[in-house]
């Protein structure tokens, strides 16, 4: 199993590597030390600390789908022609564009600083690991 340095553990949560020390000394997150003598978190502890962490904002639609994956954001520019627009939307740390017609950006009235949600259903996710696996 792979193990995470604190440093590295910051870089994932988007926060200073004090914070990740603050939640081992709090024992929210369980810390070890490596055959250097470093601080590593393993790696299944992190991803379950990370799932605990994760807030969603609510969907504030109301709507019941069977797409899981909803992205509540803000509107942050539209690009468009007369037939096609290129939407994108800051959700939390993630970016979302989205590719429709101008039509449907004018009948929803999407413009920046609109909230919006982005509902994306699919059947292929791409999954990338970092560096080369022989």
């Amino acid at each position: 199993m792979p193990q995470y340095r604190i440093s590295e553990a910051a870089e994932l949560f988007g926060v200073s590597d004090d914070t990740v020390r603050r939640w081992v000394d709090a024992q929210q997150l369980t810390a070890e030390r490596d055959p250097a003598g470093r601080l590593v978190v393993d790696g299944t502890v992190l991803a379950t600390f990370a799932r605990a962490q994760a807030r969603s904002t609510p969907d504030p639609s109301g709507v019941g789908r069977s797409a899981r994956n909803r992205f509540v954001g803000l509107v942050t520019e539209v690009t468009q022609d007369s037939v096609m627009a290129q939407v994108e939307l800051q959700c939390g740390p993630h970016r979302v564009v989205s590719l429709m017609s101008t039509e449907a950006v004018r009948e929803l009235g999407l413009t920046p600083g609109v909230l919006a949600v982005a509902v994306v259903k699919s059947t292929t996710v791409v999954v990338e690991t970092p560096g080369a696996h022989a």
